[in-house]
This record gives C-alpha cells, structure tokens and sequence, in this order.
C-alpha cells in the first residue's frame, strides 16, 4: 500500500485546471471594494457614497445660487457659477473614472467565470458544489454591477445637463458683468467730463469776480474820498475839533520827551556811580561746566577778599528771583550740572558796601558730556576713580585711590574689597560739587551718603565729577528722589 494514488489525484485535478489567460490586462492590482450582505447582495463601500455626497452639494449649491441670483451683485454671481462649473467638471471626471473601473470588473468577472466553468467539468463530488456556488455569485455579482452600470448612465446624463446648465449660466453672468462695466466706464467718463467742466466754470467765475472785485474796490474809495471832502465842507467846526485835539496831543508829547531826558540822565549818573563801586573787584573765568570762576580785586588799593563776605546766587531771568547757593561762601565757585543755562550772580560785602558781580552770559554745558551720560545710563553700575579730601568736615591726609560705585538703586564708596560708605538712594542723600576750594574745585564734589557722614571727593577729570554728579541724580530720580546739594531746592531772595 502507498500514498500515490491520492497524491497524485490530486496533482492531476490542479494540473486539468487552465491558468488565466496571459493576455488578460488588469487596470488596478486590488480586489473591487465592495461586500458580500445578506441574501447574496453586494454592497458597495465608500466610493459611492463619496460620489452621492459630491452630487448632493452640487445640487445645494445649485438651489442656493437660483434662490440668491435676484440679490446678489453680477461678479458674486459670476463667481459662483464658475465654481459650480468647475465642480460639475469634476464629478464628470470621477464618472469617466467609473465608467474605467467598472469595464475592468467585467473583464475580470468574465475571466472568473470562464476559469469556473473550466474547472466545474473537471471536478466532482463536494468541489462540484463549491464551484457551482462560486459560478452563482460571479453571476450575481455580474448583475449587480450591470444595474450600478445603469445608474451610473443615468447619473452621467444628469450630470452632463447640469455641467451645461452651469456653464451657460457663467456665460450669461459673463455678458452681465461686461455690460455692467461697459455701462461704469461711460457713467465715470460723463462725471469726469462734468466735474471737468464745473472746474472750467469756476475758475472763470474766479477770475471775473477778482476783476470785477478790484475795479469795485476802486470805485468804492473813490466815492468815500468823494465823500469826506463833501462831509468836511459842509463841517467845519469837527475840522477845527481835530487840529485842537492834534495841538493837545503835541503839547503833551514835548511834556513826555522832556521827562524822558531827564529820567535818561539820572539812570546815567546811577549807572556810574554803580561802575565806580563794581571796578572794585572783578569776576574772571569762563561761564561754562568744567571751569571755575573766580573774585578777584581790580587794584591792590582795593581792602582784601579775606576782609568781604561773599555770597553766590543763581539767577533767574525769567522771573527775576535769586536762588542762594548754600556753603558757596568762598571766592572761587566751580559750575555743577544745576547751574548750567542759569546766570550767576555773587554779592561782595566790604566796607559796608554791597557789590554784585554777574557772569556775562548763561552757564553753557560742557560738549559731548549729555552723551557721555547717557552711554553710562546704559549700566547697571559705574565706576569712579577718587580721593577723600575731606570727611565730615576734616582733611583727609591719605591719598590713596578709592572706587565711586553710581548703581541703579545706591552708592558705594569702597578702598579695594573695604567698604567705606554704603547707602541706598534717600532723602537724608546729598550730592553736588564742592562750593569753594582752590583750582580743583572743578574736579571736587561734595556726597553725603546720610546724616553725620560727609566726604568731599576730588575726581580725575572735570568731565568725570559732573558725569558721576548727572548720572546719580538721574538714577535718584527715577527713584522719585530730588539728589541735589543742601538747601538747593529753597529759593531764597537775599
């Protein structure tokens, strides 16, 4: 006993079976999508319910642009013909692609039947019963394929007749929109040609009232000429009115002049008597931030500066008020930040005898310092190079270098990692050059970080002392702290 014979059974019924003809051509290389429901009925996927939803807005388009035609304005309406059109295009396209892909299931299901109906005569028994089912549902499927067929016919022409319908549409929206503009076009040129004409009609108004205008005005003062010889004939008693109110008017006008002269020769005899006192000592330096001014006598017969008290004001001359800068009690006065665009004024008592020196013209600002300033506003802390002159009061015999800290929020006054002096900006904070001094008074300034300490500090440069005094204040201000020197901000007429 061997296995032959079931074995090879069974290679000659797969071999009695004719393969598919070579020169079957298969437009896709997928199954169709579609299933097997109840009672045998194919049902199809999503092709076709994307094909019936594409066509139902179609449709609703299609309603809505009807109903809305009478309201909408000729390009809305063109534009929405157009994509109706374009979308009638499309679906038509997806029929034809249908159309394809439905002859390719025919072909297919017709080379499936002809393979069952080869293999049906070749095999017996319960595989005769299979391909007879399978040969069953080919044809089912072949009928049901030839009913989407014609529906999808009828959908064609359908579709067909709306494309048309939608495409004369656009046609007419077309015509409407150039007869629209063709009828804009001749409505602007007419009102271009009469607003060119009112132009036109204006301008010659314009020139004939000015002619006329000046030709009246002539006339007009003429007549009013005319008429004010005829009034002072026949009035001479207002005549004679005048000249006695013109002889009163020249009268008091000579009364005037004499008075003027002798008001101009006493001012004159003031203004020597005050020249005589002011030779007595005179005002030297230039009124300007970075130098220093000085009192100095006029002759070596003129008493001491040791021997006058002396007193500096800034001036105001807007007002006319003097402001007393306090502790600026000594000949020299070296010009801060706050002095400059303000005249300077010193009082010399000596003798009893008060004389007042002014600076020939504003305090200027020292050049490229404001940008100088800003660059440093830049930073959240500055460093400055000094020496203690003084502290609270008393000279300072060390000259070692010390670092001036301007920050945001304080200062520091520091000797290498020492801190000498930290304080937050505040009210009790005072800050201003120094008043008094030699010729470095320009380079001094005077910090008072809180009360009962005080330092008098010499810096490198002039420029360096007024930067670090601008800087401070700015800083203090925003702060809203007024940093200024003691009993700057009281205005005080002497």
């Amino acid at each position: 006993m061997t296995k032959v014979g079931r074995d090879f059974s069974y290679t000659m019924q797969s071999l009695a079976v004719p393969p598919v003809s070579a020169d079957v051509m298969f437009a896709s290389t997928r199954f169709p999508n579609y299933k097997i429901g109840a009672n045998d009925k194919i049902v199809y996927g999503n092709e076709d319910q994307k094909l019936v939803s594409m066509k139902e807005v179609i449709a609703k388009e299609t309603a809505q642009l009807l109903e809305q035609q009478k309201r909408l304005s000729v390009r809305d309406l063109a534009s929405k013909f157009e994509k109706g059109l374009a979308a009638a295009a499309k679906l038509s396209d997806e029929a034809k692609l249908r159309d394809v892909t439905c002859l390719e299931k025919h072909v297919l299901l017709k080379k499936l039947r002809d393979a069952l109906e080869s293999l049906r005569g070749r095999v017996v028994g319960k595989n005769m019963d299979d391909v007879e089912d399978a040969i069953a549902m080919v044809e089912a499927l072949a009928v049901q394929l030839t009913q989407r067929e014609g529906e999808l016919i009828q959908e064609k022409a359908e579709v067909k007749k709306l494309a048309n319908f939608l495409k004369q549409a656009s046609e007419d929206a077309k015509k409407l929109v150039d007869e629209e503009r063709s009828l804009a076009r001749g409505e602007i040129e007419n009102a271009r040609a009469a607003v060119q004409r009112v132009e036109e009609a204006l301008q010659e108004q314009e020139k004939n009232s000015k002619a006329s205008g000046t030709q009246d005005l002539e006339e007009l003062m003429k007549e009013v000429q005319e008429a004010r010889r005829i009034k002072m004939l026949h009035q001479p008693s207002k005549v004679m009115d005048m000249e006695h109110e013109l002889q009163a008017l020249r009268i008091q006008l000579a009364e005037k002049s004499k008075r003027s002269i002798e008001l101009q020769k006493e001012l004159a005899i003031s203004r020597r008597v005050e020249e005589s006192t002011s030779y007595l000592f005179e005002l030297n330096g230039t009124p300007a931030l970075g130098s220093y001014l000085q009192i100095q006598p006029s002759s070596k017969k003129t008493s001491q500066l040791s021997q006058s008290s002396i007193q500096w004001y800034r001036f105001t001359s807007e007002n006319g008020n003097r402001e007393i800068i306090s502790g600026a009690t000594k000949s020299i006065y070296a010009p801060e930040p706050s002095d400059v665009g303000r005249i300077l004024q010193a009082d010399v008592i000596s003798d009893g005898q008060t004389i007042t020196l002014t600076t020939s013209d504003p305090i200027e600002p020292a050049a490229g310092l404001g940008n100088y300033v800003e660059a440093l506003v830049r930073r959240h802390d500055t460093e400055f190079n000094v020496v203690i002159i003084q502290m609270n009061g008393v000279d300072h015999p060390s000259e070692s270098i010390h670092v001036l800290h301007v920050g945001k929020m304080r200062m520091k006054l520091c000797k290498g990692k020492t801190t000498v002096a930290k304080e937050y900006y505040s009210p009790s904070m005072q800050l201003c050059g120094v008043r008094g001094g030699g010729n470095a008074a320009a380079q001094a300034s005077f910090w008072q970080p809180k009360i009962g300490l005080s330092f008098v500090l010499g810096f490198e440069s002039e420029r360096e002392r007024n930067a670090a005094i601008m800087l401070a204040r700015r800083f203090a201000f925003d702060c809203n702290i007024n940093l200024a020197g003691p009993d700057d901000t009281a205005a005080q007429k002497p």
